[in-house]
Order: structure tokens, then sequence, then C-alpha cells
């Protein structure tokens, strides 16, 4: 039997992103029953009980420190791990026999100016020692994949790709059981959706710009929300959208908490990701359970996501973003007959085959 640790710090700090999956795949090593010691890593801050089966430690060190790899080997170093797991991708320098990392996306790599100057310092730097530290790396699509083979020099056969997957909570739901968290959000019973992160790499300026010239053209087109927590660059990204001219035609809503996701993606008539770069496109794949079209750039992984659902466009033209909205909005029958291929592509995303990939990593690089 391994001892094997899962860095779990960061499930403290954020919500989404990363930390939705340290907990999706630590709830699917529970139902899979590994034969391994498994330990999850939290934040001396955290109360949260990420598991009832696996034990837990206490760490000092936070995530994002600048000398987090320092401290955290010193940490970690009394408990002699066989194996440990960094999700978030930066391992410390030596804690345990073998290291496992994820890395979701190198989009600081791809898009440096969209990203703090301390920031960009921070991840360069970390990603290249904790990729040539790392004995095998998990991503999250092809796209991923491709990046740490091109960018990185990374060899092809440390590399295993492990789709991420989809909660069950993501599903179409009745109006009754939704409409009370739309009227309570202040929202319109239908709209055209964005959800992500409020940074310049989402491209939501051009988003902005397109739905301007689709208002010309179908003046009576609901709304455009606008859905996330500020990221990089959030006053500047503001300051731009007021630019395009059509605020009062926008809602921003950056309250929506986990448990109301599902409403809003069931209310909206399209899900638009109009990103220059995404590393999986987890809310595509939660808008397709709910049975909700999908609109998202023909870039990195998101292609890999929708696979033939919905339409692709081109990110760094609104009049294709414009045009596939305006397809979206008009031809009900065939966006009737695209809710059901959504919801049939997203059954096949579970987060059982996510973490059944990682587990089967563990024992190769334990043997």
């Amino acid at each position: 039997m391994a001892h094997i640790g899962i860095d779990a710090r960061l499930t403290h700090y954020r919500v989404g992103g990363i930390s939705r999956y340290i907990t999706a795949i630590i709830s699917a090593f529970e139902e899979l029953e590994p034969a391994h010691e498994l330990k999850l890593l939290q934040s001396r801050k955290s109360s949260e009980r990420l598991s009832v089966r696996f034990r837990s430690a206490s760490l000092w060190t936070p995530p994002h420190h600048p000398l987090e790899r320092a401290a955290l080997s010193l940490e970690l170093w009394r408990h002699r791990f066989d194996l440990l797991h960094s999700p978030d991708f930066i391992a410390p320098y030596r804690a345990a026999r073998r290291h496992i990392i994820t890395v979701h996306d190198l989009s600081f790599i791809h898009y440096p100016e969209y990203i703090t100057a301390e920031s960009r310092h921070y991840y360069n730097g970390q990603i290249k020692a904790s990729v040539a530290r790392a004995d095998h790396i998990l991503v999250d699509s092809e796209a991923t994949k491709r990046d740490l083979i091109d960018m990185l020099s990374v060899p092809a056969d440390l590399i295993t790709v492990h789709m991420l997957g989809v909660d069950d909570k993501f599903q179409p739901l009745p109006r009754e059981m939704t409409a009370p968290v739309i009227c309570a959000l202040g929202l319109p019973a239908e709209y055209i959706l964005f959800v992500g992160t409020l940074e310049p790499r989402k491209n939501l300026v051009g988003l902005a710009k397109a739905y301007r010239d689709l208002k010309l053209e179908l003046p009576d087109a609901p709304k455009l929300v606008i859905v996330g927590r500020p990221g990089w660059h959030y006053e500047q990204l503001m300051a731009d959208l007021r630019k395009v001219g059509i605020h009062q035609h926008i809602v921003i809503n950056q309250d929506v908490s986990d448990e109301q996701l599902p409403a809003l993606y069931n209310h909206a008539l399209v899900l638009v990701t109009p990103s220059f770069y995404e590393g999986f496109g987890l809310t595509a794949l939660e808008a397709m359970a709910c049975g909700t079209l999908p609109i998202v750039s023909r870039v990195a992984s998101l292609p890999e996501i929708v696979g033939d659902v919905g339409l692709l466009i081109d990110p760094y033209d609104t009049v294709t973003i414009a045009e596939a909205l305006k397809t979206a909005l008009t031809e009900d029958r065939w966006r009737e007959a695209q809710s059901a291929a959504a919801l049939r592509r997203a059954a096949t995303f579970r987060w059982i085959d996510t973490g059944r990939c990682v587990l089967d990593c563990y024992n190769a690089v334990l043997n």
C-alpha cells in the first residue's frame, strides 16, 4: 500500500476551476475505493472536511506564495509520501519519491499581456520548474498536451489527457424550480449568457461589440447576461466595456453562487464562450448538461468539449460572433435539436472516469 498525498490547499482560497477539480476527483476516489493510503493536504485555515474516507493533514504554507515550493518541501518532508499529486501544477522541490502534477492550461504563456507583471513572473518560473520536476503530467485536453510539447518541450509519453466531468446538479430543471432563482437575481426569463472570470482573455469586449451589431439587426434580441468574478485587469476591462456603448442592454452579476448556476444555465437561450484561450471550458460543458446551446471559440480546447454541438466562432471576428448569435436566436427548431444533442454530449463527461484515469496514473508512476 503506497502513501499518497493530494495537495488540496487551494479549496480554501477559491471556488470553481481547479478547486472544483480537486473536490471532484476526491469524491470519485471515495467511490472507486483505491487500495492506497490517501491523505488530503489542506490549509490550516480550512475547517471543511473534504472526505469521510480519507485522512487529512493541515499545512501552514499558503498556495501561490513566492516561497511556496521551498516552504512546502520542508513542511511535507515528515510525511514521507511515496507519491505527491499537485493538482494546481506547482510541485515542491522534494517532498515525495514521485510527483504528479496537473496542468490545466498555459494561458499565462500564450497571453502574457492579459495578466499582471508579477503574476507573469511567478507563473512562468513555476511552470518550468514544476514540469521539470514531475514524474508525470495530467492535462485536461489534447490542446494543453500540444502546448506542453510545443512550448515547454515535454516528452509526449510523460503526459496523460483526462477530460473533466460535470456535476449531476447541472441538468434540465422544471421552471417552477428555477424561476424563483432567476427572479431573485433580477434577470429576465430568457437571455444570452456568459459565465467565467471577468478578465481580458475571455474576450468580453469582442462579445459586447458583436452583441451591439446583433441589436442593430434584431432590436428585440434578449439581454446579454455576464456572470463571473473579477480577474486580472478587471478595472480596465470594465472601462473598455462601457466604451462599447450598450451597457443598458447588458447585465453584469458578480454574486451568482454555485447553487444558482444550474438555474442560470436553464434559462439561457444560448451560452457564449468567445475566449481567446481556454484550457478546458467547463462552463460550456455545464451549459450543455442543462440542455443549453453552446457558442464557443474554435481555439484551444473548446472544440474538444462541444464536439459537433452548437456553433464555433472566430474570437477575433465580431461578425462571426454576431452571426452565430443570430442563428441561435432565430432558428428555433434547430436550437431545440441542438439542445438534445448537447445533453447527449455532456453525458459522456463523467468525474468518475476522470478519477479512474488519475488513479491509473498513480499506479503507473508508483510501479
